[in-house]
């Protein structure tokens, strides 16, 4: 799957494992948090980097260890299920997250800009997508009536002439 940062498409240097398949020798692999709690030593143990998928249902607020993973990524099933958005805002506002936040599943280009507002860094995005396209969705939006981790002020601090 294409993989869309800074505005284009990068080559994925990361490996999602399953739960009973062979971590790769070397480079990034991106494993679930059941694997995550099933072999959490065995995988600190790795001279790689090691990342986390986290499904809809699952919320960062409950996983140890954050600071093992440089990569978080948020599992987004249905463009009708939000979570992945609160928990991106979770990570970066109150667990002071810095590490790769991407976003998999059902990554839609009209919500690309409001991803970004959350924390996301990267995408993965359907065959074939044009980052000229997806920019367009992130400038469509230039107004914010919330803070959020972007540092954009929103419109009511604006008008009060407060810092976000």
């Amino acid at each position: 799957m294409p993989l869309l940062k800074n505005n284009g498409i990068v080559e994925d240097s990361w490996t999602v494992v399953g739960d009973d398949d062979a971590m790769p020798a070397d480079g990034g692999a991106i494993v679930s948090l059941e694997r995550w709690q099933r072999d959490r030593e065995r995988l600190l143990g790795r001279n790689a980097p090691l990342g986390l998928t986290l499904k809809s249902s699952q919320s960062p607020e409950d996983v140890e260890g954050l600071s093992a993973f440089a990569l978080i990524r948020l599992e987004f099933p249905a463009f009708t299920d939000g979570r992945a958005y609160s928990y991106a805002r979770l990570l970066r506002d109150r667990q002071g997250y810095t590490g790769e936040i991407r976003a998999a599943g059902n990554v839609l280009r009209d919500q690309y800009a409001h991803m970004l507002r959350c924390g996301f860094d990267t995408f993965e995005v359907e065959e074939g997508a044009d980052p000229a396209e997806w920019a367009k969705s992130r400038d469509v939006v230039c107004l914010a009536y919330q803070n959020a981790t972007d540092g954009v002020r929103a419109i009511w601090a604006k008008r009060h002439g407060r810092a976000a």
